[in-house]
């Protein structure tokens, strides 16, 4: 039986309209939280809350679909309102919102890439911190988590751009741990490869050779990073905040990015 420890309470997990935004999104769904999904893509975020309803039992009123861009302030505070007015309360925030349209040797990147790269993963999220502890988390207090990546940890070679904008958002994440305390926590996972659209051009083809640098010789779920995230949102990590935890299969004991 899941625990139903978001009674009560509201989310926005933001990129959910898949992968493992979607994940998150069900898993406090079915811990009972209200939840506001959001995605660029209206018709992508229209699907995604048909089949959340679909999939978590007694959750056709807890779900609401805001369409937006995250690196867009007035499509951040669209989200933020239509939570709070539908909802009463924003308790939870979830950044898990990354893109990266640019790959390999740094000295021939597309700065206006890296750029987009940096407003959306970095500046983004924390346009959604801003809104969401000016609207609620101020006086009410909730908990924040941003979904960063082992990129931000180690170096890789081929996600240069994107691992930096992480290593951005994991400081950014302790620095507002420290700021927004005693009254909001915040914290991140740092996941490794995980079986999503996202990431499949990282395994597609080659998952078995993929996994062999994982001590688990498996590549991870959307759910296990779900469950990771939930239990960070819950009050059973009460006393946890400024943490980025791996959830990565082991990856980066060996010493290694693979």
């Amino acid at each position: 039986m899941t625990a139903q420890d978001f009674v009560g309470k509201a989310a926005l997990v933001t990129g959910a309209s898949r992968g493992i935004g979607y994940a998150i999104a069900r898993e406090l769904l079915a811990r009972g939280a209200s939840v506001t999904i959001t995605s660029r893509k209206p018709d992508a975020v229209a699907a995604a809350v048909e089949e959340l309803t679909t999939e978590v039992a007694d959750s056709e009123k807890r779900v609401l679909g805001v369409p937006g861009n995250a690196g867009n302030g007035e499509d951040r505070e669209r989200a933020v309102t239509e939570t709070l007015e539908r909802f009463g309360s924003l308790d939870v925030l979830i950044n898990n919102t990354g893109i990266n349209p640019t790959f390999g040797f740094l000295p021939d990147a597309d700065l206006d890439a890296v750029r987009k790269i940096f407003d959306v993963n970095v500046v983004g999220a924390l346009g959604f911190v801003q809104l969401a502890w000016k609207a609620w988390m101020s006086e009410h207090g909730g908990s924040i988590v941003n979904v960063a990546s082992v990129a931000g940890l180690r170096s890789s070679g081929v996600l240069g751009a994107y691992g930096a904008s992480k290593a951005a958002l994991i400081r950014l994440t302790e620095e507002l741990a420290w700021q927004l305390g005693p009254k909001v926590r915040v914290n991140a996972v740092a996941p490794a490869v995980v079986k999503t659209k996202f990431a499949e051009s990282l395994y597609t083809g080659r998952e078995e050779e993929a996994s062999q640098a994982y001590p688990l010789k498996r590549l991870g779920t959307p759910q296990d990073v779900a469950s990771l995230v939930a239990f960070l949102a819950s009050e059973g990590a009460g006393w946890i905040s400024g943490e980025t935890v791996r959830v990565d299969g082991g990856l980066l004991a060996t010493g290694t990015m693979g």
